[in-house]
């Protein structure tokens, strides 16, 4: 599809709708349905594709750590900077995806203990591949200039490659989900010849400030690698 000319500024644009017909703005959750919608409760094996997205780094208990609501809110903020710049500039529009976190520690067994306050971190929002590095570094500079948010300077972004992961979708609270992540390491890898091979990664379907804990749902995997 040709580029068209901005008649105001004189230069070359993406066209406006570079998507099919009738496909709309560009969705994570239509585009990898798989691994933003599943069905199953119990663990199954899913092969998931490389993502990139926009990423802030932290620790401690995100209930708690002020780390934690500044690195959402600075990930939001260049979430919908993207996505403006680049319907304005590219011609291109994009749904915000929903927030994402890498959970890691020193010592697994924090999960399945709740210490919370001994979390690594590392959230995210995955990005379509045609909104370049260039479009992020202005937008986080154009934020930084009109936002005085901590955690901006430390947005960045991270290219996963997962592969062969353990995935099922939870439903409830997210204190909720000890038991079921006992389960994938006391049972699903010694039963399917797994071991570890990534960082537990979790994607927040619902908004937990407007569902109730008992409806939320989010999305659990584990990348896992053959013995």
């Amino acid at each position: 599809m040709p580029f068209r000319t901005d008649r105001r500024t004189g230069k070359l644009r993406a066209p406006r709708n570079t998507a099919p017909a009738g496909a709309g703005p560009w969705d994570v959750k239509k585009a990898l349905k798989p691994f933003y919608a599943p069905a199953n409760r119990d663990w199954e094996l899913v092969e998931v594709p490389a993502q990139r997205f926009i990423a802030v780094d932290g620790r401690g208990d995100p209930n708690t750590a002020p780390a934690y609501a500044e690195a959402v809110e600075a990930l939001y903020a260049v979430a919908y900077g993207i996505k403006f710049q680049a319907k304005r500039e590219l011609g291109r529009d994009a749904v915000v995806a929903p927030l994402e976190g890498l959970w890691y520690a020193d010592d697994a067994s924090v999960f399945t203990a709740g210490s919370k306050s001994q979390w690594h971190w590392t959230m995210l929002i995955s990005e379509p591949d045609w909104v370049t590095d260039v479009v992020i570094g202005q937008v986080i500079a154009a934020a930084s200039a009109k936002k005085k948010l901590p955690a901006l300077a430390r947005v960045r972004t991270e290219t996963l490659d997962e592969g062969l992961s353990a995935q099922l979708l939870h439903l409830g609270p997210y204190d909720d989900e000890a038991p079921v992540l006992a389960a994938l390491h006391g049972d699903f890898l010694a039963a399917n010849g797994l071991r570890l091979n990534g960082r537990h990664h979790e994607v927040c379907l619902s908004d937990p400030r407007r569902t109730e804990p008992a409806r939320l749902k989010t999305v659990l995997r584990q990348p896992v690698a053959r013995l």
